[in-house]
């Protein structure tokens, strides 16, 4: 969420000062300006950081798949260059086939592109080869993009309740739990998840939501509707 990613800068600006080319350092620094730039208002400079930290640290980090799926990650969700993203995420498994972080990150995107099987088969590799992984969180994200594209809702469902049972605090999450709910006709769970949303970030807007991470109308457009079943108003 947005306090800790503006944490982790204040140490990861002091990093790159001793190191201006320590590509995981830039990987991290990406993945923290995209999510100011996603959750804290969509800020020009947020937006310039996650790009520029992204690219940086896929050039800097040839070697290093770590950094290669931070910085994909940042690239295709802040600027939507998903050939550079999802090469980076190619890249990142060729040097290490079993790193899960790599397919944990590439799910996400590949499901907001609307690749929704491989963002299912990406997103349930990273759990399988790290099932404890704190970040599990993402790669649920990426199965549910998969299968509500899909239209398979009781499975988009159960995606959205692992995450949060990963991350309880990630507000996101209750935005994706809350569509396959009301699509699946239990409306009240669906409120509820709307309301836990609003909690943990009031100023949340799925328009703006769709336009700053680049999801797809395919995926956007029945998310949109099926949130505002749920009682969203944007």
């Amino acid at each position: 969420m947005p306090p800790g990613a503006a944490k982790s800068l204040t140490f990861i600006e002091r990093a790159l000062v001793l190191e201006p080319n320590y590509a995981l350092a830039h990987g991290v620094a990406s993945w923290a300006h995209e999510i100011l730039f996603a959750r804290a208002g969509m800020h020009e400079e947020n937006r310039r950081g996650a790009i520029e930290h992204g690219h940086a640290a896929i050039t800097h980090g040839r070697a290093d798949p770590m950094a290669l799926a931070f910085g994909a990650f940042s690239v295709a969700m802040v600027e939507h260059d998903r050939k550079v993203a999802f090469d980076a995420f190619e890249e990142a498994v060729k040097l290490c086939p079993s790193y899960a972080p790599a397919y944990i990150f590439g799910s996400l995107p590949m499901g907001f592109a609307g690749h929704a099987e491989r963002a299912i088969d990406w997103g349930e590799r990273g759990i399988r080869l790290s099932p404890f992984d704190p970040l599990s969180f993402v790669a649920c994200h990426g199965i549910w993009a998969g299968n509500f594209y899909l239209g398979r809702y009781e499975e988009a469902a159960n995606a959205a309740s692992k995450a949060i049972q990963s991350n309880p605090g990630f507000s996101f999450s209750y935005a994706l739990l809350a569509a396959p709910l009301a699509r699946l006709g239990r409306i009240e769970e669906a409120k509820a998840a709307v309301a836990r949303l609003y909690e943990l970030q009031p100023n949340f807007s799925i328009g703006q939501q769709c336009a700053a991470i680049g999801i797809i109308p395919a995926v956007a457009e029945p998310w949109t509707e099926a949130l505002g079943a749920a009682g969203l108003s944007d």
